[in-house]
């Protein structure tokens, strides 16, 4: 089904395609299903850039994909984006989004009946104390901040937070678009998960770079101020 996907996107020129693996879901299917259908996200992903790239070799057109199923936080983000390099322009967070916005509307809705919940009223005891981004959001929209809901100042509040992380994990990386995100960022921290992704497995990464510091002159050929600009790298696992 995923290589008929492939294939007919490029063959239609689609704008975006998406692909979801398994641990996604809305919650509206059966729980069975939910845990035991379909591919697990990172391998799926990894089947998805196998086929973009053998689209690639034959000169066919390349669709640009989005990648979802489960994906909750930044460093989740960050993950997709890069072992899907250069083809994934995307990520699709569903059930997170939803479970961010359910929970502000529920937070709403209990500072309105002075039920606020005993973990939260070290906060305060108005929207503007609990949640973090109203100050912003009434600067940005004046008058109309009181026909924002609750549950949307939670979604908000929720996206601030990974936009935060995912510049923070961007600087350590070094990289300071997405379009720079590449696999090099990654590195395997199980051999399987080297043998199903072709990242490079952490005991083996980088070893040139590393004989070369071990065996070489540090202070002749460099080497400080090409430690320097290596960039941090993230670890893998099958999930």
């Amino acid at each position: 089904d995923l290589a008929r996907a492939v294939k007919f996107a490029s063959n239609a020129r689609i704008d975006l395609l998406t692909v979801d693996g398994a641990g996604g879901g809305t919650g509206m299917s059966p729980w069975r299903m939910m845990n035991e259908w379909g591919i697990p996200t990172v391998y799926l992903e990894c089947l998805l850039y196998n086929y973009l790239n053998t689209l690639k070799e034959m000169g066919a057109f390349v669709p640009p994909c989005a990648m979802a199923g489960g994906l909750s936080l930044e460093d989740h983000i960050f993950k997709a984006l890069a072992l899907g390099a250069p083809y994934i322009s995307a990520t699709c967070l569903g059930r997170s989004s939803m479970a961010a916005a359910m929970v502000g509307n529920t937070v709403g809705e209990r500072i309105k009946k002075g039920r606020i919940p005993s973990r939260l009223k070290k906060y305060g005891d108005s929207l503007d104390h609990i949640f973090i981004m109203t100050d912003h959001l009434k600067e940005k929209y004046g008058r109309d901040f009181e026909k924002i809901p609750a549950g949307a100042i939670g979604m908000y509040s929720y996206y601030d937070r990974l936009a935060v992380g995912l510049r923070q994990f961007m600087a350590g990386a070094r990289k300071f678009n997405l379009k720079t995100i590449t696999r090099s960022d990654l590195v395997a921290l199980t051999p399987e998960a080297s043998r199903v992704s072709n990242i490079p497995y952490i005991m083996e990464a980088d070893r040139e770079e590393v004989e070369e510091i071990l065996r070489g002159g540090l202070a002749d050929n460099g080497v400080f101020q090409e430690i320097d600009k290596a960039p941090s790298r993230f670890i893998t696992s099958k999930r």
